[in-house]
């Protein structure tokens, strides 16, 4: 496995002689979880988690992030756009204080144009109305000091949304640039409605902004309606003249429907999150953990975990 090798490449050479290594598989239908078996057997410093299905990204990061026990862990994605030479970069601002250490994208020139211009859109709606600070260009290639994963896995929350809670945790934090490489084999299963989603369910778990919004249009469309209904009984009154009827109802009624249907949207967003939360189910289940037999051979140090 080409990310395993350049792993244990980075980290021996960092002088690191305690760590592990978590691979959470998030219900792949290939022979993945089959390799990562050999691993642990090769190696006691790996351990394997396999999902039960495909619970999603976030929930594969929290999986990992409770099996860690360092005193440092590491998220990063397996497909070596994130790499791994970056490590020793991100333990030397630990060391320096950090408690949260941030590998941050110098440019997304490689994305395409809309996904570009989508993501712009999202960080400044997003930076507009939430109370947490996203840099931009921030994935999930970070570093977590221990008390920050203690604090992260402490967050009961379903609809997570990893890149708000690591800005809300708070605590100490450092950025470090750098740059993508190419994807080392196959395709990213994230669609532009995938991403738009995900963008959603990141501004609805951060503000009610959204909410409030339709609020006040709403207010305002009121506040038109009784200001354009005076007019027309003061002009008819007045004037004697007659209102036309059947056009200017049907733009009111289509615009006013369109906007009541919108807002139910926006409602519904909410509801649904709201029921997904109240149910409680857990944010991911486990069909299989694959470690040395040897209890001894998980280190209590620094951890590397994704």
């Amino acid at each position: 496995m080409p990310l395993f090798r350049r792993l244990v490449e980075v980290l021996e050479r960092a002088g690191l002689l305690r760590y592990e290594i978590i691979m959470v598989d998030d219900g792949s239908r290939d022979s993945s979880y089959a390799t990562i078996r050999e691993l642990v057997r090769a190696d006691g410093r790996v351990r394997g988690i396999r999902l039960a299905r495909n619970f999603g990204k976030e929930a594969a990061v929290a999986a990992g992030l409770q099996a860690a026990c360092g005193d440092a862990v590491v998220l990063m994605d397996a497909d070596l756009q994130h790499p791994p030479e970056l490590i020793p970069e991100l333990l030397a601002c630990w060391k320096a204080g950090a408690r949260m250490v941030t590998a941050v994208r110098r440019s997304r020139d490689t994305d395409p144009a809309l996904r570009r211009l989508v993501s712009r859109l999202f960080y400044q709606v997003f930076r507009c109305i939430a109370n947490v600070e996203i840099p931009e260009g921030a994935g999930d290639f970070r570093l977590f000091d221990r008390r920050v994963v203690q604090a992260v896995n402490s967050l009961p929350e379903r609809n997570r949304f990893l890149k708000g809670i690591t800005g809300w945790v708070g605590f100490t934090q450092s950025f470090v640039p750098f740059d993508p490489e190419p994807r080392a084999g196959g395709c990213s299963t994230f669609s532009f409605f995938r991403l738009l989603r995900y963008a959603v369910d990141g501004l609805t778990a951060f503000s009610v902004m959204p909410l409030r919004v339709w609020s006040l249009l709403g207010l305002g469309l009121a506040a038109g309606s009784m200001l354009y209904g005076s007019w027309l009984i003061v002009r008819t009154l007045v004037q004697g003249v007659d209102v036309p009827g059947y056009t200017s109802l049907m733009v009111s009624l289509l615009f006013l429907s369109g906007v009541q249907l919108t807002g139910l949207g926006v409602l519904g967003e909410y509801i649904g999150r709201i029921f997904r939360e109240v149910k409680g189910r857990p944010l991911f289940l486990v069909a299989e953990q694959t470690e040395a037999e040897p209890e001894a051979a998980r280190p209590a140090g620094r951890g590397v975990a994704r």
